[in-house]
C-alpha cells in the first residue's frame, strides 16, 4: 500500500478488516535494542509521556504484533524464552503445565495449592509491539520527534481496543493508529501497591499527527518492520527449549547458577516469581471485558475481539514489578 492509499483509507474500518489474520510471534533478542522506547519513572514516583501509535508499514497489515513468553527462576537459574505457542506450535513449558494439571483430574481449581502456584509461576505472559512516535518525553526530550518500537501489555492494549470500540453511545470510535484521524496517547504512570499502574492513561482528541503530509510520509518511512520482530527464527526448537527447561528445573544435570543475575538484568521487563496474593492471581486470570457492544462491527472484528478476550496472560502492572525490582 502506498502512502497515498494509506491516507485514502484513513478510517477505522481499514484497520479492522485485517485483524483476523493478526501475526502472533515474538522477538528473542537479549541485547539492548536502540529501536525500542520505554517510559520511565521520575523521582516523584510518577511517570508521563505523550506518544502516538503509528499505522502498519507498507507490506504489513496490522499495526501490532504479540508474543507469549515464559519467565521464571528455579534451581538451575532463569528460564526466559519465547513460547512456541505464539506461532501456534507446542511448547515444552505449556506441555509441562498441562501435564501437572492433568495429574489432578484436569481441573486447575482442584489442584493442590502447591501445584497451582507452580503452574502460575511458569505461566506464559503476553506482550504487544507497535511503532510509535514520541511527542513528549519529559525525562528524555532527545527522544521527541523520533520513531521507536514500543513494547506494552494488556492494560494499554485494552485502552486501544476501547478507543476503537467505545463502551458508551456518546463516545466516537477512533483508529488510534491513523496519521490523520488518530489521537495522541497520554501515558500516565503511578505506583500502586508496588506496581506500575496505567489506569490514568488516555487518548487525547483526534487530530493529525503533523500538518505536513510530506513530513508524515517521512515518519512512515522511518517505521520499523513488525514482522521482522516475529520471524520464526526468533523461536528456539522444541528440543532446545525442553533441554533448557529441564536444566532450570533441575531435571537431570543442573547447571550452576552463575549467570542468573546477568540473565535477570538482560530481561528486566519480564515477570518475576510471583507471590500467592489472590489479588495478583485474579488480575492475571481476568479475561477481557466481554460487555462491549459488537453489534455494529464486521464478523471478522467480532471474531478477533473474541480471540483477544480469551487472552488473560498479561498484566502491565505485574510486568512492571520486575522492572521496578531491577531499578531499585
Amino acid at each position: 500500500m502506498s502512502f497515498a492509499d494509506l491516507k485514502k483509507k484513513s478510517r477505522l474500518g481499514s484497520l479492522t478488516e485485517k485483524l483476523v489474520k493478526e501475526v502472533e510471534k515474538g522477538t528473542g533478542s537479549k541485547t539492548v535494542d536502540e529501536r525500542f522506547w520505554k517510559p520511565e519513572m521520575g523521582k516523584g514516583g510518577t511517570g508521563s509521556a505523550v506518544i502516538r501509535f503509528l499505522p502498519a508499514i507498507e507490506g504489513e497489515d496490522v499495526p501490532w504484533v504479540k508474543l507469549f513468553n515464559h519467565a521464571f527462576q528455579d534451581v538451575g537459574g532463569w528460564y526466559i524464552e519465547n513460547s512456541r505457542t505464539s506461532i501456534g506450535q507446542k511448547d515444552p513449558v505449556s506441555d509441562l503445565n498441562r501435564s501437572l494439571v492433568n495429574e489432578h483430574g484436569g481441573d486447575f481449581k482442584r489442584c493442590p495449592q502447591k501445584v497451582q502456584d507452580i503452574v502460575r509461576d511458569r505461566k506464559r505472559k503476553l506482550s504487544y509491539y507497535s511503532n510509535i512516535y514520541v511527542v513528549k518525553d519529559p525525562l528524555h526530550p532527545e527522544n521527541e520527534g523520533k520513531v521507536f518500537l514500543f513494547k506494552y501489555g494488556k492494560k494499554i492494549f485494552d485502552k486501544i481496543l476501547t478507543a476503537m470500540q467505545p463502551e458508551f453511545e456518546d463516545e466516537e470510535a477512533i483508529n488510534p493508529f491513523d496519521f490523520w484521524e488518530g489521537a495522541n496517547f497520554k501515558l500516565k504512570i503511578v505506583k500502586k501497591d508496588g506496581y506500575w499502574n496505567y489506569d490514568n492513561s488516555e487518548f487525547a482528541s483526534p487530530a493529525p499527527i503533523l500538518e505536513d503530509d510530506e513530513v508524515i510520509e517521512a515518519l512512515w518511512n522511518k517505521e520499523h518492520s513488525l514482522t521482522a520482530i516475529v520471524n520464526a527464527d526468533q523461536f528456539k526448537s522444541y528440543e532446545d527449549l525442553e533441554k533448557r527447561m529441564n536444566m532450570v528445573l533441575g531435571i537431570g544435570k543442573v547447571a550452576p547458577k552463575t549467570s542468573s543475575y546477568d540473565q535477570e538484568e538482560e530481561y528486566e521487563s519480564y515477570v518475576p516469581k510471583r507471590t500467592k496474593e489472590d489479588s495478583v492471581v485474579e488480575e492475571l486470570e481476568a479475561s477481557y471485558q466481554k460487555s462491549k457492544n459488537t453489534s455494529e462491527l464486521p464478523d471478522t472484528m467480532k471474531k478477533e475481539l473474541d480471540n483477544l478476550s480469551s487472552s488473560s496472560d498479561d498484566d502491565d502492572e505485574i510486568m512492571s514489578k520486575f522492572q521496578g525490582l531491577m531499578d531499585d
